[in-house]
């Protein structure tokens, strides 16, 4: 029954993203062609908000709801490989129009051609798992 908890938050979070239009293909598309601040203005809230938690969780010693520390892991170096997995990321999500999360999303709300996006993400993880440790990390 444990799961309950994490299917309930995903779907909201999934209601979340269908209600304020995030899992929009056009809205995508607008994103990548810079003719919209919509989904910059969902990302940017996201980061920030991603931002001001890391520096409560740091500051506070916040605990997790199992009452174990949060260790949160330094940050690697090396920004090619940023830019190189951003630019990979980047072009399968302008490809497909969307992100992982939003896959699934998508098909729960009925776009079963999201299904093969979903196939070949499965595939290209697969790939990767076989071939890591050829990859200069």
């Amino acid at each position: 029954m444990n799961f309950i908890k994490y299917l309930l938050v995903g779907m909201f979070f999934g209601i979340v993203l269908v209600k304020s239009e995030a899992v929009s293909w056009y809205r995508i598309f607008e994103m990548f062609k810079f003719q919209s601040f919509h989904m910059y203005g969902i990302i940017g809230s996201a980061v920030l908000l991603g931002i001001l938690a890391v520096a409560f969780i740091k500051r506070t010693g916040l605990k997790s709801f199992t009452g174990q520390t949060i260790n949160i892991a330094p940050k690697e170096r090396g920004f090619t490989r940023y830019l190189l997995g951003g630019s990979i990321f980047g072009l399968g999500w302008a490809l497909a129009g969307a992100c992982p999360g939003p896959m699934y999303i998508l098909v729960g709300t009925g776009v079963f051609s999201m299904l093969i996006v979903i196939a070949a993400a499965i595939l290209g993880t697969f790939v990767y798992g076989v071939i890591k440790d050829k990859l200069p990390h």
